[in-house]
């Protein structure tokens, strides 16, 4: 499986974007690593191909803030996935 291209960060919005959009299979893949209880150090590996021994601190914040931005779409922001789009 290919690894997209991927921020540090995710997007800090209030609204779904695009970003989250083309990301919501990693998203997917985050929520259920943390449901089984892996490790973060192997989530980051498969899910984002970082090595968290090489790149520690980036490792921890990629997963870190990816993870909160999965589980703010699963409790709040799926609602925009459900409406509507304009075109």
């Amino acid at each position: 499986m290919s690894i997209s291209a991927f921020d540090d960060r995710p997007p800090d919005s209030a609204k779904l974007t695009s970003y989250d959009e083309r990301h919501l299979t990693t998203y997917l893949r985050l929520l259920d690593a943390w449901e089984d209880g892996a490790d973060w150090r192997e989530a980051v590996q498969v899910v984002f191909g970082l090595n968290p021994v090489c790149e520690p601190e980036r490792a921890r914040l990629v997963h870190d803030s990816h993870l909160a931005r999965a589980r703010w779409i699963m409790e709040a922001g799926h609602e925009h996935l459900l409406r509507p789009r304009l075109n």
